[in-house]
């Protein structure tokens, strides 16, 4: 794989980024996007793949346990559909399974100390970070 990807934990409030060097080997979190409009959102995250010249955006997919979409990947899918809109077309879009990596997130951010709104502004940033660590890991 060559080129950067953006790992992105879309949410209605806060959207969770990450992002990996060219090369695919390290995964690094970036600030959070706070902001409850879907095209201020989208626009973010556009200005971002041109910024750190992203080739690929992972979008993570919030399925239910039993692997149903519910609600609230209904909302993820109007973000993907507006995201591809917008992106350039030689930029990848994906999605991949999220289940889970809110949960791994919040054991990861425990050891940090931190508390309250600081710990809760950098849980989605982390979960991006685990969603784009298992997508490196399953490439060859």
């Amino acid at each position: 794989m060559i080129g950067r990807t953006l790992a992105v934990d879309y949410g209605l409030k806060r959207t969770g980024l990450a992002i990996c060097d060219a090369l695919g080997i390290a995964a690094h979190p970036l600030e959070a996007i706070v902001s409850v409009s879907l095209s201020e959102t989208v626009d973010a995250i556009v200005s971002l793949v041109a910024e750190r010249e992203v080739a690929r955006v992972l979008v993570g997919m919030p399925y239910l346990p039993d692997g149903r979409e519910g609600e609230q990947a209904k909302s993820v899918f109007l973000f993907l559909d507006a995201l591809r809109k917008k992106l350039p077309d030689q930029v990848l879009l994906e999605h991949q399974d999220e289940r889970h990596t809110t949960k791994e997130a919040k054991m990861l951010l425990r050891g940090t100390g931190l508390r309250g709104k600081k710990h809760k502004a950098k849980v989605d940033s982390v979960a991006a970070v685990v969603i784009l660590r298992e997508f490196l890991e399953r490439q060859p």
